[in-house]
């Protein structure tokens, strides 16, 4: 039967580097679960795979949209299902790789079927937030939708505004959308969570914006500047980099700011994958690659 590797884990865990050596051992391409490296204006602020590593391994969905599309993760789902049935008439396994929760759990489970949600609606409800507030955000999410509103991490606003989103545009309760049933797939799933120790983690975390700045992600910050009301903008790194643009933040305060929720993503992150009982683990700080992939291999057969 034909395999997924889902390559999962937090922020700055080494998933590229292990993915690339994996995949060419496998003669497999890889496909990107990254919601934000499918942007092509985006390769530094995202850490996307490079020229060199593409040329590689063959990969998909890496700067393949325009930031100014609106694309999500059912829009996502639908895709790399579609790109899957193509690859594994040519691959018995197919490398998965990235951190977004969302796209890997579209691919891997599938996503409960949502409302159309308009541009404009889409629009109104982030311009009110970013003029009103997290508090406001809060408060029309309780009052729209009290169960959703008593689980979802409530000082996430990407969360709060999807939920937000298709209680107005639908009518009815976010809730009442959300089925949790997972779907059948065509192919085998195994997931691979990688880890670190969590200073080494932290560690690499902060080294990576440092590099990231030197790699140019003040001038691509402001490059995309006009467009930072986009969905795709929302996101660790930019939002930084816009407040030290607008003056509010000096450089240093900026950096120290991506570094710091750029570790809060992470541990987010490793919160969601623990609590899938499927995933594998490998802790990359007592496991050198050769021998992690030798434990994947193994996985698999």
């Amino acid at each position: 039967m034909n395999t997924l590797l889902a390559i999962v884990g937090p922020t700055g865990v080494g998933k590229t580097e292990l993915s690339l050596a994996l995949a060419e051992q496998l003669g497999s391409p890889i496909v990107n679960a990254d919601s934000r490296q499918i942007y092509r204006e985006l390769p530094i602020g995202t850490a996307a795979p490079t020229a060199a590593e593409q040329s590689r391994v063959k990969h998909y969905f890496v700067g393949t949209h325009c930031l100014t599309e609106d694309y999500n993760a059912g829009q996502y789902e639908r895709d790399a299902m579609a790109l899957l049935e193509r690859l594994f008439a040519e691959h018995d396994t197919v490398v998965l790789s990235g951190g977004s929760m969302m796209y890997v759990k579209a691919v891997c489970e599938g996503l409960d079927e949502m409302p159309f949600v308009s541009p404009d609606l889409r629009a109104s409800l982030r311009e009110a937030y970013e003029q009103q507030g997290l508090k406001w955000l809060q408060a029309e999410v309780a009052a729209a939708d009290p169960d959703y509103w008593r689980e979802v991490d409530q000082r996430n606003p990407q969360r709060l505004l999807h939920a937000l989103e298709i209680c107005r545009a639908s009518g009815k309760p976010f809730s009442t959308f959300r089925k949790g049933q997972q779907k059948e797939r065509p192919f085998r799933v195994v997931k691979i969570g990688l880890t670190r120790d969590r200073e080494e983690l932290y560690s690499r975390i902060n080294a990576r914006v440092l590099q990231m700045m030197v790699a140019g992600l003040p001038q691509e910050a402001e490059h995309v500047i006009p467009y930072r009301q986009c969905n795709s903008l929302q996101t660790v790194g930019y939002k930084e980099m816009f407040r030290f643009l607008d003056g509010e933040w000096t450089e240093e305060e900026a950096v120290r700011m991506i570094q710091q929720n750029s570790r809060h993503y992470a541990k987010r992150q490793l919160t969601w994958y623990r609590a899938d009982a499927s995933v594998h683990w490998l802790n990359l700080s007592h496991t050198d690659t050769q021998t992690a992939i030798q434990a994947i291999l193994a996985w698999l057969h």
